[in-house]
C-alpha cells in the first residue's frame, strides 16, 4: 500500500496549468527569449536552464537597481510563470529585491514531468544560475517557498549553511499529511519535512515551531491558500522581514556542506501518468502536498 499511497500523494501535489498560461518567443532581432503575452522589460530576463535530471526549465530573473538581496521563488502547485509574472514584478518593486522565479519540470514550457525528485533538481538549477550568471552569494539569498514550493525550498535551504533567510508561504508538513491526519512520517510520503481550505494552517505553525532561528510569523485572518498576497499586511510583513534580515550580521559559517557539492536528494516513489484535471487554480484554493523534513535550519525563517 505504501507505493500506492505515495503515488496518490504525488498526484495530489502537482497540477500544472493545462494549457500553459504563456508561450516562449524568440526575438530574431535582439536574440532575446520573451514571455508571451507580456511586453519586454529591460530589467527582466527569460532563460532556459538545464537540470541534472535531463530536463530544461524556464526561469524569469527580475533585476532591481537598488537590491542588496535576491529572492529565489518556488511557486505553488497549480500555477506557472505566466500566472506568477506580474506578482514577481510587484514583489521586486515593493521589496527592492532581485527575484528569480522558475517553472518546475512539466510546468509551463519546462520539459519533463513533475515529480518530487525533479523539483529538487529544478531548484538546484535555479540556484546554480544565480551563482554563476548573476554572482549571487548565499549571504544575500532569500529562499521563498509557496505551498508545494516549500518542499524543494527547505531541501535546498538545509544544504546552504550561509543562506540569508527563508520565507514559507502556506507551507505543508508533507504530502500525506495534507490528505490524512497522521502524526508520524512514513517512508512512502513525499516532501517529508486560519481559513485555508487546502492546507490547514497548523502545518505552518508546526514548521515555525521547528525553526532554529524564528521570526514573528504572519497568520492572516480569513486568508486562504492562494490569496494571502492580496492582503495589505502580507507585503508590509514581508518588507519588515527583509529589512530585518538585511540589517542582521552575516550568518556564522556552518560545517554543513554547501550546494557546491549537492547531497543526494531524498528518494521518492512517485509515479506519474497522464495529466490530471485539477480544481486548483491561481484564483481558487489550491491543493498542495509538499513537506520539508529537516528541522534544524540556522537562518531566520518567516512563515505566513
Amino acid at each position: 500500500m505504501g507505493g500506492v499511497t505515495s503515488s496518490m500523494a504525488a498526484k495530489f501535489a502537482f497540477f500544472p496549468p493545462n494549457p500553459p498560461s504563456y508561450k516562449l518567443v524568440h526575438d530574431d532581432v535582439t536574440g532575446l527569449l520573451l514571455l508571451s503575452p507580456f511586453p519586454h522589460r529591460e530589467n527582466v530576463e527569460i532563460m532556459r536552464l538545464p537540470t541534472r535530471r535531463g530536463t530544461e526549465i524556464v526561469a524569469v530573473y527580475v533585476r532591481h537597481p537598488m537590491a542588496t538581496s535576491t529572492v529565489l521563488y518556488s511557486h505553488g502547485n497549480a500555477a506557472d510563470l505566466g500566472q506568477m509574472y506580474e506578482l514577481f514584478i510587484e514583489l521586486s518593486i515593493h521589496l527592492r529585491v532581485n527575484l528569480l522565479g522558475y517553472d518546475y519540470s512539466g510546468y509551463g514550457q519546462s520539459s519533463g514531468k513533475p515529480s518530487e525528485q525533479n523539483t529538487y533538481a529544478d531548484i538546484e538549477a535555479a540556484f546554480k544560475c544565480l551563482e554563476e550568471n548573476y554572482g549571487t552569494k548565499q549571504e544575500d539569498l532569500i529562499l521563498y517557498g509557496q505551498s508545494v514550493g516549500s518542499g524543494p525550498t527547505l531541501d535546498l535551504a538545509a544544504r546552504l549553511p550561509r543562506l540569508r533567510a527563508v520565507v514559507l508561504h502556506s507551507p505543508i508538513l508533507s504530502g500525506v499529511r495534507v490528505m490524512y491526519a497522521v502524526k508520524r512520517t512514513y517512508w512512502f510520503d513525499i516532501y517529508k519535512g486560519t481559513a485555508d481550505e487546502v492546507v490547514d494552517f497548523s502545518h505552518g505553525k508546526q514548521l515555525w515551531e521547528l525553526c532554529k532561528e524564528k521570526y514573528e510569523p504572519l497568520w492572516i485572518k480569513g486568508g486562504n491558500h492562494c490569496n494571502l498576497e492580496l492582503y495589505p499586511e502580507y507585503i508590509r510583513h514581508l518588507k519588515k522581514f527583509i529589512a530585518t534580515v538585511e540589517r542582521s550580521p552575516s550568518h556564522r559559517i556552518s560545517t554543513r556542506k554547501s550546494t557546491d557539492q549537492f547531497e543526494p536528494s531524498r528518494k521518492s516513489t512517485d509515479i506519474f501518468d497522464a495529466p490530471r484535471k485539477s480544481t486548483d487554480r491561481r484564483e481558487k484554493p489550491r491543493r498542495s502536498t509538499d513537506k520539508p523534513e529537516r528541522s534544524k535550519i540556522r537562518r531566520k525563517t518567516l512563515i505566513n
